[in-house]
């Protein structure tokens, strides 16, 4: 095995999980990249979803790496609704409103991962899962946000796959780390390849 370093550029603690589940140690450290302001220059260029995500995931990637040697992974998850992104609801109303939108339509995870060395992005990947909601009730929307709580603030379509957010869906395509929010297959692939882990 390498002892080649990994840092995750994340303060996400479902990647850091999800990686060291893997088996893959990485420091995690944040980033502390403005997100809301590099979001809001993007789309004043009129910048696709997925290239918004790939900006961010390399913005992260890069400013971690300036400083720290090793293999840094940045990754950005936005949610493409019929090509508008859609971010993070700000309260549970929000949450409310973000599951209304949703209601029997498909969307897309676009999800980016860059890792980067020595200040340069070595390695890019973008995933997008597609994920139909089913038509939703305001009991059910209701009662899925009282279950829920406030965690599903941390996350941009105000729901865990993992958890109760299982019953929005009719169906999905797509795989389910990525959807979690880390495109971990390919990832471990190009961590064997750097000889971090056993080919």
């Amino acid at each position: 095995m390498s002892a080649q370093s990994v840092i995750l550029a994340s303060g996400s603690e479902s990647r850091r999980r999800l990686l060291a589940n893997a088996g893959v140690a990485a420091e995690a450290v944040r980033p502390n990249v403005d997100e809301d302001a590099a979001k809001a220059a993007f789309r004043v260029k009129g910048m696709r979803v997925a290239d918004q995500a790939m900006q961010l995931a390399e913005l992260k990637a890069i400013k971690v790496s300036q400083r720290m040697p090793g293999l840094v992974i940045g990754g950005d998850q936005m949610l493409n609704l019929d090509g508008e992104p859609i971010d993070k609801p700000k309260d549970m109303a929000d949450a409310g409103n973000h599951l209304r939108k949703f209601s029997g339509k498909t969307h897309r995870l676009e999800t980016a991962i860059v890792i980067a060395e020595n200040g340069e992005p070595v390695w890019r990947h973008l995933s997008a899962p597609k994920l139909t909601v089913r038509p939703l009730s305001e009991d059910f929307i209701a009662a899925y946000l009282e279950a829920s709580g406030e965690g599903l603030l941390k996350t941009v379509g105000a729901y865990m796959l993992e958890d109760l957010g299982a019953q929005l869906f009719t169906r999905i395509e797509g795989d389910y780390f990525t959807i979690l929010g880390l495109p971990l297959l390919p990832l471990l692939d190009y961590l064997r390849t750097r000889g971090v882990l056993q080919s």
